[in-house]
């Protein structure tokens, strides 16, 4: 049997006396694409934060590829950007891409990252620029661009068409299908339950700590006898 790409055993998270995960039990397949949809406050940047060891837990455990989450090993083969992606404003672009490139030991290939740039719609001009002159989408693409030119099996993305105009989302499930097709995972959560629609193998829906759903689109449209995913969503959380 193929190990999960991320699993979530009984993940309990509290703060102070309130419990903002209650036993969330959860697995990522490897190769598949997984939504994570919710509610402002439902608890799933938090549950991000577990996985990354951002923040300790107070209950369960996560693996990463069959490892504890806990070892920094673990988190090797996973890329994150986080919902609000703000770079060092001190450094210019070209600076950041590179400094993240050296930390995974990758070499700087300028045509890889000319090409990652325009497969974004990110002008390679800009990064002579400090990033602290980009606008929220030029700042969300370069974290993206960095993403993906680290080459990894597993990306764990929040929020990640936060800021990016209708060009730009075109073209990054452009270059998530590509991830699609070299066998890379995707977890990522969203407020844009077309954006899972159209993307996701699988989806959950969390409220207020608690998974209410796990299973395909169709699934949750079946489950809960709506048209649309929205529907199903509102349904769900009721």
């Amino acid at each position: 049997m193929t190990i999960p790409a991320i699993r979530f055993n009984q993940v309990v998270k509290r703060y102070q006396k309130r419990t903002v995960l209650h036993g969330v039990e959860l697995d990522i397949l490897q190769g598949e694409f997984f939504g994570l949809v919710g509610m402002n406050g439902a608890g799933k940047t938090t549950l991000l934060k577990c996985l990354l060891d951002f923040c300790a837990f107070d209950g369960g455990s996560i693996e990463i590829l069959g490892r504890s989450n806990l070892l920094t090993v673990a988190r090797q083969p996973m890329a994150f950007l986080p919902e609000r992606f703000m770079p060092p404003y001190y450094l210019t672009g070209a600076d950041f891409l590179k400094y993240m490139l050296r930390l995974q030991d990758l070499p700087i290939v300028p045509e890889h990252v000319d090409a990652m740039l325009t497969s974004l719609d990110l002008d390679s001009s800009v990064l002579s620029r400090p990033v602290r002159s980009y606008s929220k989408g030029m700042n969300q693409k370069l974290g993206l661009a960095a993403c993906f030119l680290t080459r990894k099996a597993l990306y764990v993305l929040d929020e990640p068409m936060s800021g990016l105009d209708p060009k730009a989302r075109v073209l990054l499930k452009a270059r998530l299908q590509i991830l699609r097709e070299t066998g890379g995972t995707l977890f990522f959560s969203s407020h844009a339950l077309a954006d899972v629609d159209e993307l996701c193998d699988r989806m959950a829906i969390l409220h207020e700590g608690q998974l209410r759903f796990v299973g395909t689109p169709d699934e949750c449209r079946t489950a809960y006898a709506a048209e649309t995913l929205e529907q199903a969503f509102m349904r769900c959380i009721s």
